[in-house]
């Protein structure tokens, strides 16, 4: 009888560690995140967020463009969710976030405050950071400040050092016709860019180097809640002649204190240029390079499905420590 006790008391201690390891296996397999979408106060007002997919890899969040652009263009990404979730957000001030004018908001160190309110909000300890353009001055100085906090970092279209990326497009401009180098001389000297022949220049020029594929409905709402006080504040309001407060921004010092996975990708054709890029990631131990044959300065339409896979496989890696 003792014995027969003895044996049910094991099998109950069996039963109880199996279907512990078993809750824990299932719950380390839900996603982390509530998908859908949420208005988080911040300084300033609120900004909008989304939460997609159910995979349960690290979460990435993506970090748009502009300043004063919005997350509109970043959709594709969301095609990551079926590895991990997706945060889209739009920084303060622009697309779904509170609408501001106030220019004391208009700083990245304000961005990085944001996103990390956002996080904390999530409750998430690590995740992976994807910015572009605008967006990878975030990034890099929000990895400044919480190294402790990114999983990996991609850089799309990275733009650290703001004199280097106007030389290059002043150096894209080049290849325009001679009269319409002349009407941007002209405008950047006047300050009048509502010039229609300033306006075919920047048409012909986007065409080139802004994207070669781009989606217009996205576009359509991108310029539906473009700040353009919020960028003309920070850049100003031309590429080619930047006299906004980042005119002389340059974090590319903060490459080299990177020790986390690492992606940089860039067009063809892209404003940040392949060459600069190229040298962001030569600063960067074991960083990986890409660029997207044909494409412009927004990879995401121009070489849509080849920039998801591509940084598919880069979040995979990452996943498993390779």
């Amino acid at each position: 009888m003792k014995k027969n006790a003895q044996q049910r008391r094991d099998l109950t201690l069996v039963v109880f560690i199996l279907t512990f390891l078993c809750w824990g296996l299932i719950s380390c397999n839900k996603p982390l995140l509530e998908t859908g979408e949420g208005n988080l106060p911040v300084s300033g007002g609120k900004i909008w967020y989304k939460v997609s997919g159910n995979g349960t890899g690290i979460p990435v969040v993506l970090i748009h463009g502009g300043p004063g652009a919005s997350s509109f263009y970043l959709k594709p990404f969301e095609e990551l969710g079926n590895d991990r979730q997706v945060i889209r957000y739009d920084q303060l001030g622009s697309g779904k976030s509170t609408y501001t004018e106030d220019t004391t908001m208009f700083t990245v160190e304000q961005r990085v405050t944001e996103l990390d309110s956002l996080r904390k909000a999530l409750g998430l300890n690590k995740w992976n950071l994807l910015g572009h353009s605008f967006g990878t001055m975030v990034a890099l100085e929000y990895y400044a400040a919480f190294p402790d906090h990114v999983a990996s970092l991609t850089f799309a279209g990275a733009c650290f050092d703001v004199p280097a990326y106007e030389e290059n497009c002043v150096q894209l401009l080049k290849s325009l016709p001679d009269s319409l180098q002349k009407a941007v001389a002209e405008a950047d000297s006047s300050g009048d860019y509502m010039n229609l022949h300033y306006q075919e220049a920047l048409t012909m020029f986007n065409d080139l180097y802004g994207s070669r594929k781009p989606d217009m409905i996205e576009l359509d709402s991108i310029m539906a809640t473009f700040n353009a006080v919020l960028n003309y504040y920070m850049l100003g309001p031309s590429d080619f002649s930047i006299t906004g407060i980042l005119k002389d921004y340059d974090s590319s010092q903060y490459l080299q204190v990177i020790t986390v996975p690492t992606l940089f990708t860039v067009g063809e054709f892209d404003t940040s240029g392949p060459q600069l890029v190229k040298s962001f990631a030569g600063e960067v131990a074991g960083s990986e390079y890409y660029v997207f044959p044909n494409s412009a300065h927004i990879t995401m339409w121009d070489a849509e499905e080849e920039n998801v896979r591509v940084v598919r496989n880069f979040l995979l890696s990452v996943d498993s420590g390779n």
